[in-house]
């Protein structure tokens, strides 16, 4: 987290901090970023402001632990989703993707105003996530399709996938995230197995 943040050592300091921090989202999701104060999230968790100083700088570094918090799920949720996946091109990108909506769906009235709110700390953190993700994949299909390809079709569902967490309010596409999630794994699928994308033949041999 960013410089400053005092991580908690004993168990009932860290359950303080998860406390926190579900009163950070909520007040995100309920009253959006330009309500979002130390002391609304106080009297949300039920605590004095000064407890929350005691831990945060302020409200920046707070937003910041809300957002390192929720990449840190989405990158757990795809890691545990690849694992269990059947070990085929398609199985893989359907678990791959439908990871990455569950946990946008999970919080979509959170990501929106996360996105608005970005510094550049928070972008840093927010690319290495996807970064990480993407790799994730990457390692995943390694085996049954060329790198090149499925970085692309990697790097275009998570740019799909942010978009449209940061303008679903203003530009709603009539799709609920698992539906949305079935056809860009379609869409990433039919792109790999297309002639275009399979592999140059190597020369004839005599």
């Amino acid at each position: 987290m960013s410089e400053g943040f005092r991580p908690p050592q004993q168990a009932r300091s860290r359950a303080s901090l998860q406390k926190v921090l579900a009163a950070a989202e909520k007040v995100l999701a309920e009253q959006g970023l330009e309500s979002f104060t130390v002391a609304a999230v106080a009297t949300q968790a039920g605590l004095s402001v000064g407890a929350i100083y005691r831990r945060f700088e302020g409200k920046e570094q707070l937003l910041y632990a809300v957002k390192d918090q929720l990449l840190s799920q989405l990158e757990v949720a795809v890691r545990d989703a690849l694992l269990s996946a059947p070990p085929d091109l398609r199985s893989i990108f359907d678990a791959f993707v439908a990871a990455l909506a569950r946990t946008f769906q999970e919080h979509d009235r959170i990501f929106p105003e996360l996105l608005d709110a970005q510094r550049s700390d928070g972008r840093d953190r927010g690319l290495a996530a996807l970064s990480a993700i993407q790799d994730a994949l990457l390692e995943a299909v390694s085996s049954l399709t060329e790198s090149s390809e499925a970085r692309m079709a990697a790097r275009t569902i998570i740019g799909a996938c942010v978009h449209r967490a940061a303008t679903s309010r203003f530009w709603p596409d009539d799709r609920s995230w698992e539906t949305w999630a079935a056809e860009a794994a379609e869409m990433a699928l039919a792109y790999l197995t297309s002639p275009a994308a399979a592999p140059a033949p190597g020369p004839a041999r005599m």
